[in-house]
């Protein structure tokens, strides 16, 4: 599924006619739709200078959570690990924020520009225990294109 998925995400991302914000909401409808089990999926930007994030394009459900202090939440805490984080069962995680009453496993992907953490790919699934190392190699991927357009 994600080979096929994979070819198009370029494409969809280098529309001419786009701003940067709707490519964005864009592939994240198009995750959304594709994918059965991705809920919610959207952006997470560092706010500036300040230790947060800031809500960016999304495909979901509204949010509350619009910015996210760095070390808080699962979005939080990828902020400072720079690493991926995949939460199998949300209701087990003791620093975790519910957006949703209806979400059972998140996760989050970093996004590099030059080798900076500026971002995060979120996807909030009601579905327990999706995320495949699969997911993962398959959103590292789509952060990479993403960086290719900021």
């Amino acid at each position: 599924m994600f080979e096929k998925l994979q070819s198009k995400i370029p494409t969809l991302l280098q529309a001419e006619n786009l701003s940067t914000d709707e490519k964005l909401k864009e592939l994240c409808l198009f995750l959304k739709n594709e994918i059965p089990y991705y809920d919610w999926v959207g952006f997470y930007f560092r706010n500036g200078e300040k230790e947060e994030l800031k809500l960016g394009p999304y495909a979901g459900a509204p949010t509350d959570h619009e910015i996210i202090p760095f070390g808080k939440g699962i979005c939080g805490q990828v902020a400072l690990s720079n690493s991926n984080f995949v939460v199998p069962d949300v209701s087990a995680q003791d620093n975790y924020i519910a957006c949703s009453i209806s979400v059972r496993s998140e996760i989050v992907v970093p996004l590099f520009v030059n080798g900076k953490n500026i971002g995060q790919i979120d996807i909030d699934s009601e579905t327990p225990d999706p995320f495949s190392e699969a997911d993962e190699r398959f959103l590292e991927f789509v952060n990479r294109e993403v960086a290719k357009i900021l």
